[in-house]
């Protein structure tokens, strides 16, 4: 066992945030937004990074690093070739933001097996959902607010997640 700071929280926190600050143009009160957005940030790398306490952790095995990397490989292909497609052969660039929030909940779903982290499947399950039903009127209507509300609310499921996730995966200590 290792003693760590949650750096699970650090990535998805400013995955979040990007994922606001990226699509909160395309919404009416974006500046809210954007300003809700980076307090949550901000009180997560404060409260959970900085001054939350340290997790007691596993050092991760060859085959979880390789599945890790083998996932953020395959969602950094994932996004620009589907974006191509959906953009030169669909001819529907709003439709691009549900595809990426799609690929970075899929690349959560090994992780939940690999790390032996449940919290990952819920991760990975709310964006898929959130994907699911942003394409819907984004698709239908061609909508840049509805791609746009997709964006926003993938970004405040990561930072929910980024929040709460450490306390999710702390391990009772054995009973004696």
């Amino acid at each position: 066992m290792m003693r760590t700071r949650p750096i699970g929280s650090i990535i998805g926190a400013i995955g979040g945030l990007v994922f606001v600050l990226a699509n909160a143009g395309s919404v009416p009160g974006s500046l809210i937004w954007r300003i809700a957005a980076a307090v949550a940030f901000g009180a997560i790398i404060w409260f959970v990074v900085l001054r939350g306490p340290e997790i007691d952790q596993v050092p991760p095995s060859r085959a979880a690093l390789r599945t890790y990397g083998i996932s953020v490989v395959a969602m950094g292909v994932a996004i620009p070739v589907g974006a191509t497609v959906i953009n030169n052969v669909f001819d529907q660039p709003n439709a691009v933001v549900v595809w990426v929030v799609f690929v970075v909940g899929a690349h959560f779903w090994p992780f939940a097996h690999t790390f032996a982290l449940p919290v990952f499947r819920w991760l990975s399950v709310s964006l898929i959902i959130v994907a699911i039903i942003g394409a819907v009127p984004t698709l239908a209507a061609n909508s840049a607010a509805a791609a746009g509300w997709t964006g926003i609310v993938a970004g405040f499921v990561l930072l929910l997640f980024s929040a709460v996730g450490p306390r999710l995966t702390q391990r009772s200590p054995a009973a004696p």
